[in-house]
């Protein structure tokens, strides 16, 4: 099968977003398809990382990215005053007014760039993947003019994304053009193809989750440390937040220390601060994707966050669980506790669950894990074989060619 992947984020851009669509052209390519992807010249994504390369079998197509920059609009404004604010607020409000995101320039070259290749190639089926969700522009193009079978794959909600309070640029009508327009509608987690299935798919609608990488953590190694370390892996936007941890931390043994790798807003810097954490608190810039799992699991716990969100985080299952679970070091995962994540870490037992606002739990459970560790009974997390199989990446690749060959 002929297959052409449409991503935003691919090398040379860095970050969690990445890992889906890198991964699974790899794993695709590896069972025998012939994929070709087609990814921006320039990201203009906030990380770059020089390590992460195109697996091979793929062959990769750029087109020009006439979209801007993506911004920390907050961290931004704080620093600025006079003309230099009223400058980058006009700047903000011209990216804010393009609909439905920030990237949706891409598409006056992405789109027709996918209706050449499909035509050239004759591709079997086109494959866009969001977000951004104007992503799914270009395969709406593909389909429309080249004939192509399209599936949207959406690693993120579209119309109820869980730090966006309300739709503000039409994402209900994007995802009613993807569930009506689509062939196939493939959703990382259940709640994403539930909210989808409301809106009546006309395709196809599948759940083909994230999976484990655990091949990326062979050879590396836990050294126990004095003291107890336990590192959180990402970037904080929207609405997820470190200082219900934060104060849970301050109130901890002394021998605990929190390990923040990727960015960390200027806000919850001061409110750590002011709880006089100190040394107890070790902030990394973004690192390339090699040294942060190098970072996971030379950890004695691994923090997860995810909020509450008015109730949408019960629905998120983001890359970041299975690639903790991959690492096979215990959890400490502040997430909804009714939610999928909190439900598959159980299922797995991999981790200890409280909810994202709960000082006092998260007080405790830090307690219980120190004290395992103190006695010596805070080992690894490893996954029981069948396990293991169920929730590689490879097997989220295999499902995704049943999808593509049910199509026809």
């Amino acid at each position: 099968m002929r297959l052409l992947l449409v991503s935003l984020y691919w090398p040379p851009a860095g970050g969690a977003g990445v890992q889906r669509p890198l991964k699974l052209a790899g794993h695709l390519a590896a069972l025998g398809h012939d994929v070709h992807v087609l990814a921006p010249d320039d990201p203009k994504w906030l990380h770059r990382d020089p390590s992460l390369v195109s697996p091979p079998g793929v062959t990769v197509h750029r087109a020009r990215n006439l979209g801007p920059r993506a911004r920390r609009p907050a961290e931004e404004l704080r620093d600025r005053r006079g003309a230099g604010r009223l400058a980058l607020r006009a700047g903000l409000a011209l990216r804010g007014a393009l609909v439905p995101d920030a990237s949706v320039l891409w598409n006056a070259t992405a789109a027709p760039t996918a209706v050449r290749l499909a035509r050239r190639l004759r591709i079997d089926a086109v494959l866009t993947t969001s977000p951004p969700g104007s992503i799914h522009l270009a395969g709406a193009a593909a389909r429309r003019a080249a004939g192509v079978r399209w599936v949207a794959d959406l690693r993120d909600s579209i119309a109820l994304h869980p730090h966006r309070r309300r739709d503000v640029r039409g994402e209900r009508a994007l995802a009613r053009l993807v569930a009506r327009r689509a062939d196939a509608v493939v959703c990382a987690s259940r709640a994403i193809a539930d909210e989808m299935a409301v809106l009546g798919v006309a395709g196809r609608l599948e759940v083909i989750g994230n999976g484990c990488d655990f091949e990326d953590f062979e050879g590396l190694e836990y050294r126990p440390d004095p003291r107890f370390r336990i590192t959180h892996a990402g970037s904080f936007f929207g609405r997820r937040d470190p200082r219900p941890f934060l104060e849970a931390l301050a109130r901890s043994d002394s021998a605990v220390a929190a390990r923040f790798v990727g960015d960390f807003r200027s806000s919850d810097r001061e409110y750590a601060e002011r709880l006089g954490l100190g040394d107890r608190l070790e902030l990394l810039p973004y690192l390339p994707r090699a040294d942060v799992l190098a970072l996971q699991r030379d950890s004695e716990a691994l923090l997860l966050l995810i909020p509450e969100a008015d109730g949408r985080g019960r629905g998120v299952l983001s890359g970041k669980v299975f690639e903790y679970l991959a690492a096979e070091r215990p959890v400490l995962a502040a997430v909804p506790p009714d939610g999928e994540a909190a439900a598959l870490l159980r299922e797995v037992g991999a981790g200890v669950v409280v909810a994202p606002d709960d000082v006092d739990g998260l007080t405790a459970a830090l307690a219980g894990l120190v004290e395992r560790w103190r006695a010596g009974a805070l080992g690894g997390s490893p996954l029981a074989p069948e396990v293991r199989a169920r929730l590689s990446r490879r097997a989220r690749a295999e499902e995704l060619v049943a999808v593509l060959e049910a199509l026809g």
